[in-house]
């Protein structure tokens, strides 16, 4: 299991042990009018079960795709069991794949248009459950394959829909099914959604005016056949569960199974605030210097120096960040102009653009709660955040309450090295080399020896790191302010790896180097990673 506290591993790894750097993903393409409504699926193994489900949105909502990608790597990596592998399974591009394909044989291109989607069009709708059965029977040969959780992302929005869906599923009797229903009714949320879907696959070609009119009416045939989740999946007992307004309101049937309610208490705490996640490693400690691992070190002169310049990096960014949003939203703002000569009003005579402005500061206001600071309890940590004024940033070494104050302060605390604690890995290899051996052959489940080692997961049926991050990342998804968490080279690797979608085989690979600031914020579409290293002699931080 790597150091928490070792920085120079990190920052001057041997040729053939360079670990893969944290990368910058872009974000993804905007969901489709197709990709409101998800399929979730997967198979029941070691006594625990794996759920599937069928998302229905209704009216449209962009925050779908971040929906389903963040349910994926909840599951991937804090479902507690290991490789519980997790995938997204999308009917949209498998139609637009489609009509290209059939537009080159045939020469003509295929009709893409709303009509398409018209429930009176026979010819639309058979070609569309088509498509939605092939993507289902990919995602059955996945999980047969070795999958463990599938969401099938479409519009399953009519029962007829589902329960073809159902049918087929009901041939896989070691497949449980989980239906997510997620329901959006604030029309000027829908309003500005339309507007930002206009950006995706079937769209970024239009015209603005032209695209909207078309996707409005996409919308309506939608709503025009629409089948909301509720008596008829109670009448057949499928577990089911509807989320209102981005979980302002949860109503949850039949829920069955471990994974099936983690998923449920996933979605209950999930939120879209505007904010920035910082992640840092606790400035240079003594042990540090003479590459001790675990222990209690205080930190060294150049950690002090670190954190009095951390304090004041996390002031510019802070204030940064709110001149950037505010530009954001006024650009934002700019763009639904356009569409406001061409586009009614909303009812009672209030523009789109006004109210826009209306919500934005609303949100503004939501968001503006005071910095919150996360640090372990280890000194080197808390030591690090001394130069934070208090009045400013409300600092919490715990994280949590009393009630869970050791229990959480643990959590994001180091890896436990036990009988390994204060040595080097130089004394590991030479005195233990067996040992050296198998933690580098497999940093994931090798298990540091002695009452109370970890590894970074689940190791037989132990909680280790993994395990007990859960509880803080869901934290994280439920916060709406920006915080910063000072902790170690383990618990790093595993916040971003779940914030980034890296898998379990990558987590411990990641190069954290020390002095290195990570800058995350949660788009609907992907996350924006920014990375910053401190230089001792400037004093200051550097963008890389």
């Amino acid at each position: 299991m790597p150091d928490d506290s070792d920085p120079m591993h990190d920052q001057q790894p041997n040729d053939d042990q360079k670990r893969p750097e944290v990368q910058s993903y872009p974000a993804s393409p905007p969901p489709t009018a197709e990709q409101q409504t998800s399929f979730f699926a997967g198979r029941a193994s070691i006594g625990l079960d794996v759920p599937g489900a069928v998302q229905t949105r209704l009216p449209p909502d962009p925050n779908e795709r971040q929906m389903d990608s963040k349910l994926v790597v909840v599951m991937d990596i804090g479902a507690d069991i290991p490789f519980c592998r997790a995938q997204v399974f999308n009917v949209g591009n498998r139609r637009r794949v489609n009509a290209e394909k059939t537009g080159k044989s045939s020469g003509k291109n295929q009709d893409q248009s709303a009509s398409f989607f018209d429930p009176n069009n026979a010819d639309g709708k058979a070609l569309r459950d088509e498509l939605a059965l092939e993507t289902l029977t990919e995602l059955i040969d996945w999980l047969k394959a070795g999958g463990r959780v599938a969401i099938h992302d479409a519009t399953n929005s009519t029962r007829e829909r589902r329960a073809k869906l159902l049918d087929r599923l009901s041939q896989e009797p070691e497949i449980k099914v989980l239906l997510l229903e997620s329901v959006c009714t604030d029309k000027l949320v829908l309003e500005r959604n339309m507007r930002l879907k206009l950006s995706g696959p079937d769209y970024k070609d239009k015209d603005p005016a032209v695209a909207l009119k078309d996707f409005k009416s996409r919308v309506a045939n939608y709503e025009r056949a629409y089948e909301p989740i509720g008596e008829w999946e109670e009448e057949r007992d499928v577990q089911f569960c509807k989320i209102i307004n981005v979980g302002k309101k949860v109503i949850a049937y039949n829920i069955s199974g471990y994974l099936s309610g983690q998923a449920v208490f996933y979605l209950m705490n999930f939120n879209l605030a505007e904010r920035q996640i910082f992640l840092t490693r606790h400035g240079e400690s003594t042990d540090n210097i003479v590459d001790r691992i675990g222990g209690d070190a205080p930190l060294s002169a150049l950690g002090q120096k670190f954190g009095t310049a951390l304090a004041k990096f996390i002031d510019r960014q802070r204030q940064a960040f709110e001149e950037t949003r505010k530009k954001d939203k006024m650009e934002e703002i700019k763009q639904f102009e356009q569409f406001e000569a061409a586009d009614e009003e909303l009812e009672g005579g209030t523009s789109l653009t006004k109210s826009l402005s209306e919500t934005n500061h609303k949100q503004c206001q939501q968001t503006q709660g005071r910095f919150v600071i996360w640090t372990s309890m280890l000194q080197r940590a808390v030591q690090t955040v001394e130069s934070f004024n208090a009045a400013e940033y409300d600092i919490k070494v715990n994280i949590f309450d009393s009630l869970t104050k050791y229990i959480l302060a643990l959590t994001i605390s180091f890896v436990v090295f036990q009988l390994r604690e204060g040595m080097s890995y130089y004394e590991i290899q030479r005195q233990y080399p067996e040992e050296f051996a198998a933690r580098q052959a497999n940093k994931l489940y090798y298990r540091y020896p002695g009452i109370g080692g970890e590894s970074y997961t689940v190791y037989s049926v132990a909680p280790d790191v993994i395990h007990r991050l859960q509880s803080m990342i869901i934290e994280l998804e439920r916060m709406t302010q920006s915080c910063l968490i000072v902790t170690h080279r383990v618990v790093m690797r595993i916040l971003l790896g779940y914030l980034l979608d890296w898998t379990h085989d990558e987590m411990p690979h990641m190069d954290v180097p020390i002095h290195t600031v990570y800058e995350l914020r949660p788009k609907p579409y992907g996350t924006e990673l920014k990375k910053w290293q401190y230089n001792p002699e400037k004093d200051d931080f550097f963008e890389f």
